[in-house]
């Protein structure tokens, strides 16, 4: 696939995926057998392994959004820099609601094979999402 084509992969997964958790785009995105590395988890795997931690997320942020904000290419890898914006408004590893709202840098490395997502390396920056949600001091 073309450079393009990679990069449009990882704007779709952006806007179609990330930000509403959809199943189905999750499967026509990531290979079944996509390996996803996130700090502080073991491998996950396959569209399953993206969606936990979609909804990882989605249950302590529930209006989580996240905005492109830069995109590289080289062969068949992709990195993206997104701003992320939500509120603290669910249960977030064990860190009842603050409700205050936060928003910070995450990045994602992607690799694409065939059209889908093969492999990612996503860098949320939950440092500063812990200290914007009251459960770090500033």
């Amino acid at each position: 696939m073309s450079i393009e084509a990679n990069k449009s992969v990882v704007r779709r997964f952006t806007k179609d995926f990330i930000n509403t958790g959809n199943e189905t785009v999750a499967e026509e995105l990531i290979a079944p057998d996509a390996v996803l590395h996130v700090p502080g988890k073991p491998e996950l795997h396959g569209p399953a392994g993206y969606l936990q931690v979609v909804r990882e997320m989605r249950g302590g942020f529930s209006d989580a959004q996240f905005t492109l904000e830069d995109l590289l290419s080289e062969g068949n890898m992709v990195a993206a820099r997104f701003t992320m914006r939500g509120t603290h408004d669910g249960d977030f590893h064990g860190i009842p609601p603050s409700n205050r709202p936060f928003v910070v840098t995450s990045m994602v490395f992607s690799r694409i094979v065939d059209g889908k997502i093969a492999e990612g390396h996503g860098l949320p920056d939950i440092l500063s999402i812990l200290k914007q949600m009251g459960a770090l001091p500033l």
